[in-house]
Formats: structure tokens, C-alpha cells, sequence
């Protein structure tokens, strides 16, 4: 008999699963962009992160109900450090020197993620930490603070009746979408380690919560594949505190297994073949060879758009 080395995660497939016809959100930690930016690359219809990450449930619930209204976004909302125009709601990526670009460019992806929301299936979120800031000034909760000085901010814990409410009240006036928690399971050490463990059991507790008291609400237990599965500081990034591209993986696996319907099987091998023959750099670009190449590669992404429609 061969010992097994593994405490492995049991995780039920969902009933209803994931097609290429589905659009799907994903919102939260960087957690969810791994894994939303993979299902981008395998070409299903993803939004990832519109806002950029975020990490905990209230900024998260926050962004949820912005897209959900559309409210567009204006001056008053916007932070100036220096020069660079930024918002308590987005990622330092989305900050611009102008403030009519910035407003621009943001309302332009607040419509398309919108747009995207309501025809979206799937609602899949990310939570990191139950840690958060508010904003002493405006008493409102950031989704980040863009390194601006502490003393501007509170630093609260929320609860998890608290994560229960903010999520509950996005997904009573969504039935008609699926809503999949995960809570990441890279580590928060700004508290300590034992804050950390603290935060994930606040969420543990909320997306449990969640999960009894809707039927449309499901858990994929990546935190849980990776501390039990992956139990081992070599699943683990340089900095020891994000997972590794290996883990990552494993862990993608996992959800494809968990939430992605067989029929997508055929494309998703079809996509990752022809990325890979995208990636070939031709020594001789002029030869016969690489023409009938090129035309391989044009007739797979034929192949793969008739099995999409």
C-alpha cells in the first residue's frame, strides 16, 4: 500500500458549472486575478478586477455596488499626491495626471464592467484580510491607501456578522447569478502572524455563513488546498508569502475540476496549444515552412471560434 503524504481537500464539483457561453466577474485579492486572468487567457468571457485588486470584503461589497448603479465618478472623489490624481476606490494603477483623464478613462471601464456585471453568470470573489482603513476625514472605507500618511487613517477588524451583512445585501438583489467565495491564501503579516490567522478565520466564518444561507453562493476552498495540500514553505514565492507559480497551478487545477464544465475541455486544449504556437519565433520568417505554419495557426483560431459560438 502506498502511504499517502497529502491531506487532501474534498471538494463537490459544482452542479451547474462554468461554459464558454457565460460571462464571468472576478473581484478581490490578487488571488482572483490569477485565476480570472488564466480563464482571460483561455479566451472564456472574463472581467477581472476592474477597479484593480482589492483585498478586503467592504471595498470589495463597495466596488460590487458601484458597478452595479453605475454612478459615475467625479472630481470631488479624486486624492492629489503630487501631481498624480488618484481614488480611495481603484488601484494606484489607475491613477493619471490629469483628473479629466483620469475621470475619462475610469468611467469609460466603470460602464464596460457594468455592462459586463449584468450580463454576468458568475460572480466570482476573492476575499484577503478582514482588516480595513477608513478614511478619518470622510469616515469611509479604502481600498487603498496609496501610501499616504497613517495617521489619516483608522485601522478597524471586521467581523464576521459584519462581512455576512455587506455581502449579503449585493447578492439578495443579484438571484439570478452565481456567487463563488474563495478566501485567499496569501498572508497578511502587516498583523502579525497570529492577526493574519485571526482575519482568515473572520472570513472563514462569513463565507460559511454565506454559503447556509443562500443557495446560489458557493465555496471553493483554496485557502484550504493550500495549507493542507501544499503544507510546505517550497509552494510558498521568494517572499514567503505568496504562493509559488507551481501552487498557483495546482490550485487552478483544482477550480477547473471544482467549477468548469467539461464541454469547455476541447476549446481550453485548443487555446493552450495555439498560445503556445504563438509564442514560436521563426529563424526564417520568409520560408515555405512558416507560412504553412502561420496558416495552421489561422485555421485553429477558426477551429476554436466555431466551437465557442
Amino acid at each position: 500500500m502506498i502511504k499517502q503524504w497529502q491531506t487532501l481537500v474534498q471538494t463537490e464539483p459544482l452542479k451547474e458549472r462554468i461554459k464558454y457561453s457565460h460571462k464571468i466577474l472576478f473581484t478581490g485579492s490578487c488571488f482572483a486575478g490569477e485565476i480570472g486572468n488564466r480563464m482571460q487567457n483561455l479566451r472564456f468571457q472574463t472581467l477581472v478586477n476592474p477597479f484593480g485588486v482589492l483585498y478586503n470584503p467592504a471595498s470589495i461589497a463597495l466596488s460590487l455596488e458601484r458597478i452595479e448603479t453605475e454612478i459615475p465618478f467625479s472630481g470631488d472623489e479624486l486624492i492629489k499626491a503630487g501631481d498624480i490624481y488618484k481614488s480611495f476606490m481603484h488601484s494606484s494603477e489607475f491613477a493619471s495626471t490629469s483628473e479629466t483623464d483620469f475621470l475619462n478613462k475610469n468611467n469609460s471601464l466603470l460602464k464596460t464592467a457594468s455592462l459586463h456585471f449584468k450580463e454576468s453568470r458568475w460572480i466570482v470573489i476573492t476575499l484577503g484580510t478582514s482588516w480595513v482603513y477608513r478614511e478619518k476625514k470622510s469616515q469611509k472605507i479604502v481600498s487603498n491607501c496609496h501610501k499616504l500618511p497613517s495617521d489619516m487613517f483608522i485601522r478597524e477588524a471586521m467581523e464576521a456578522d459584519e462581512i455576512d451583512k455587506v455581502l449579503s445585501d449585493i447578492i439578495k438583489r443579484h438571484p439570478d447569478k452565481n456567487w463563488v467565495l474563495t478566501v485567499s491564501p496569501i498572508r497578511h503579516f502587516k498583523e502579525g502572524a497570529n492577526g493574519n490567522q485571526l482575519s482568515k478565520a473572520r472570513l472563514l466564518l462569513a463565507t460559511n455563513a454565506l454559503v447556509e444561507k443562500f443557495s446560489n453562493v458557493f465555496y471553493f476552498p483554496a485557502y484550504e488546498i493550500f495549507m493542507d495540500e501544499l503544507r510546505d514553505y517550497r509552494f510558498y514565492a521568494e517572499d514567503m508569502i505568496h504562493p509559488s507559480a507551481e501552487s498557483t497551478d495546482y490550485i487552478w487545477e483544482k477550480f477547473r475540476e471544482f467549477a468548469v464544465d467539461a464541454s469547455c475541455e476541447s476549446i481550453m486544449s485548443d487555446v493552450t496549444s495555439l498560445i503556445k504556437m504563438k509564442q514560436h519565433r521563426p529563424l526564417f520568417p520568409e520560408s515555405k515552412d512558416y507560412r504553412e505554419f502561420l496558416d495552421k495557426i489561422a485555421k485553429l483560431e477558426a477551429k476554436i471560434a466555431s466551437k465557442r459560438l
